[in-house]
């Protein structure tokens, strides 16, 4: 099973939507639970006993994000946990990294995503472009 935290983001279905189309393309269908993240707690999700975690987008900063960096901490270091957007700055500040504002906000821009195939870029482009829509980081100077 996935789960799926859901930082009350409209693109947080897209990405279920997407994840379990290529599940069912790679014939391996997988079931997926969405829960807003101050909908659920930490006992509850351990009584899942989720294979993958997805933390979402959503509109604020990591301290604002209900238990999405509690998740992180508790179940990171068992089981593959991606974060997109909010979530990848909850994982960086789980682990220790700050949080700021972007010198250079990007909404709505593309970028060119350089990566080493691995892991969500097998078989990827290198680089390839990607849209981007943030106006946080995490501080490249303490990257955990």
């Amino acid at each position: 099973m996935i789960v799926i935290i859901d930082n009350y983001d409209s693109f947080t279905y897209n990405i279920v939507q997407t994840i379990a189309d290529i599940c069912r393309e790679d014939g391996r269908p997988e079931e997926m639970k969405v829960f807003r993240n101050d909908k659920i707690t930490i006992e509850e999700l351990e009584q899942l006993q989720p294979r993958r975690i997805l933390v979402s987008p959503g509109p604020c900063t990591p301290k604002e994000a209900g238990i999405s960096v509690s998740v992180i901490k508790a179940f990171g270091p068992k089981l593959p946990v991606l974060g997109v957007c909010l979530g990848h700055q909850s994982i960086g500040e789980a682990y220790g990294g700050e949080v700021i504002r972007a010198g250079r906000i990007m909404h709505g821009k593309t970028s060119p995503i350089h990566h080493d195939g691995k892991g969500v870029f097998t078989g990827l482009p290198n680089p390839f472009e990607g849209m981007r829509y943030h106006s946080l980081v995490v501080k490249e100077e303490n990257l955990p």
